[in-house]
């Protein structure tokens, strides 16, 4: 086993997928269709493929029925009942459910970007190098997502991560110590936000 094997092991994915899909008319973007299958079964899929053994679930808006409906098998669900206040609070939820799991680091993903597969995430997976790695994808020099956050930023993120924002005010202000990985040639980031956008699905 190579020693890139090994650190992959250290890396769990997290999948933030509780978003009530506002502008969709309230259809929690988690069960958005996508191949014929609910979009978090394909958002999961992207990080399993990546690399990540582990891969935590965020779910919030509509989760009895994600659970019912979404093949998620080897994930660990971790359920928001604050959701309705943004994506910070998944990512707190998120980041606290990885707490003494033993992993070193999140590859953090959005369930509404389908653009974005395992040739992206695996590349950012592959710029982890320990706890204190601060690694994002960029499109064209643009930070984008998946992002990498080691654990010693785990607290400073869950800190300052409040309503939609998630961890972008501390990647603001940790911005030169932000290893960025072009992905621009291998993935399209653009997100599932509104009506127009479903045809971005398959």
């Amino acid at each position: 086993m190579t020693d890139h094997q090994d650190h992959r092991g250290d890396v769990a994915g997290l999948l933030l997928a509780a978003g009530g899909g506002r502008r969709l008319g309230g259809r929690p973007k988690a069960l958005l269709q996508h191949r014929g299958r609910p979009l978090v079964e394909h958002a999961a899929g992207v990080l399993r493929a990546a690399g990540c053994r582990r891969v935590h679930v965020v779910l919030g808006a509509g989760a009895d029925e994600v659970r019912r409906r979404a093949e998620l098998g080897g994930c660990v669900l971790v359920d928001n009942p604050d959701w309705g206040g943004g994506m910070g609070s998944s990512l707190r939820a998120g980041l606290e459910s990885l707490a003494g799991t033993g992993a070193r680091a999140a590859l953090v993903s959005l369930v509404d970007q389908p653009g974005i597969g395992p040739a992206a995430a695996a590349r950012v997976l592959a710029a982890y190098e320990g706890v204190n790695s601060l690694v994002s994808a960029a499109y064209e020099g643009t930070r984008g997502h998946p992002v990498l956050f080691g654990a010693a930023h785990w607290a400073g993120i869950a800190a300052t991560a409040t309503g939609d924002q998630g961890a972008r005010a501390y990647l603001r202000d940790h911005a030169a110590a932000i290893r960025l990985v072009e992905c621009a040639d291998v993935a399209d980031p653009h997100d599932i936000d509104t009506e127009a956008d479903l045809n971005r699905l398959e």
